[in-house]
């Protein structure tokens, strides 16, 4: 079902971008990259002993407040997707113009709240592991979306089109996001999974571009 709604939207935009005429002569290509898992992660932070747990490479990845726990910690959940086919994924070449640009990820979890607004960063930190600075670093740009509790146990399909671009223009070799709880609430937690050996529900990013 993913490929087949992959492959619908790439012929729509291809055909759409072949009508437009004009001198650009590049021809629509596009790139299916599942996240490094090794180093996807992601950070806690307990406000009441004002300490840091950063877990690299889990199955599943949260963000948002743990309401369970009484020292209510935050978490922020980072995905990596190497854009230079270093780990053997599709490729997006630094002069391709990007068409459009959609993130799956499969959610395990909506705890504590129907409605999670959510911001999505896109930032930059090392793929070889978090750091504490991680979890507050300034974001190169952001995005707002909503999770709900009906998308549990479902894929949820996010247009990234402008963190992509800005990446492309950026001329970075991975692009990375920070999922995070919007602060305007104070309640709700999103597991997101993250399994390295289930490439079915993997995070998946999807880019459309010309070249």
């Amino acid at each position: 079902m993913r490929k087949l709604f992959g492959l619908c939207l790439f012929t729509v935009l291809a055909l759409a971008l072949a009508g437009c005429g004009g001198s650009d002569e590049r021809r629509v290509f596009e790139a299916a990259i599942l996240s490094d898992q090794p180093a996807d992660g992601d950070i806690a932070f307990d406000p009441v002993g004002q300490t840091f747990t950063i877990t690299n490479g889990p199955d599943t990845l949260f963000f948002g407040i743990d309401d369970s726990d009484p020292n209510l910690p935050e978490f922020r959940a980072f995905l990596d997707f190497p854009l230079d086919g270093s780990t053997g994924q599709d490729v997006v070449p630094l002069a391709a113009r990007i068409i459009s640009a959609t993130l799956e990820v499969f959610i395990d979890s909506v705890s504590f709240a129907p409605i999670i607004p959510t911001l999505l960063d896109l930032v930059s930190y090392p793929a070889s592991g978090l750091r504490e600075e991680d979890f507050d670093s300034p974001p190169l740009l952001t995005q707002e979306l909503d999770f709900f509790a009906s998308d549990q146990g479902r894929f949820v399909s996010i247009d990234v089109t402008p963190l992509m671009r800005e990446a492309q223009r950026l001329g970075v070799a991975d692009f990375q996001v920070r999922f995070l709880l919007d602060l305007t609430v104070d309640v709700g937690l999103v597991g997101i999974e993250d399994q390295p050996i289930v490439s079915i529900t993997a995070p998946l990013l999807t880019v459309v571009y010309a070249f």
